[in-house]
C-alpha cells in the first residue's frame, strides 16, 4: 500500500509533487516486488470513498497487490476465506532485507 503523507481523500487534492512522488514509490514497488517475489502480474488500485470500498475514506491510498498465473482459488468463492501462501512478516523481512 502506498499513501502520501498529507491526509486527504480526493486524488485530485494531491499537489503536482505529492502526485510524483505517490507514482514513483508506486513505481519503485514494483521493481521491488518483482525482484523478491518474482509475480508474473500485478492488481493495483485506488477505492475513492466509502462506496468504492474504502476502508480509510479520508486518507487516499493505493494498492498494489502481486499475482501469479493461477492464484485465483475456489477458497474466497466457496467459503469467504482467503490463503495467504506466506506470511506477511516473512514478506516484510524479504522486502526489507532489499530496501
Amino acid at each position: 500500500m502506498v499513501a502520501p503523507y498529507r491526509h486527504i481523500a480526493n486524488l485530485q487534492d494531491l499537489k503536482d509533487a505529492e502526485a510524483k512522488e505517490h507514482f514513483d514509490i508506486i513505481k519503485k514497488s514494483l521493481e521491488l516486488l518483482k525482484e523478491v517475489m518474482q509475480p508474473t502480474g500485478f492488481n493495483i488500485g485506488l477505492n475513492l470513498g466509502k462506496a468504492a470500498g474504502a476502508g480509510i475514506a479520508e486518507h487516499l491510498h493505493t494498492h498494489i497487490v502481486p499475482r501469479w498465473q493461477g492464484d485465483t482459488n475456489f477458497m474466497p468463492v466457496l467459503s469467504d476465506t482467503k490463503v495467504i501462501s506466506e506470511a506477511l512478516i516473512s514478506t516484510y523481512r524479504k522486502l526489507r532485507a532489499k530496501l
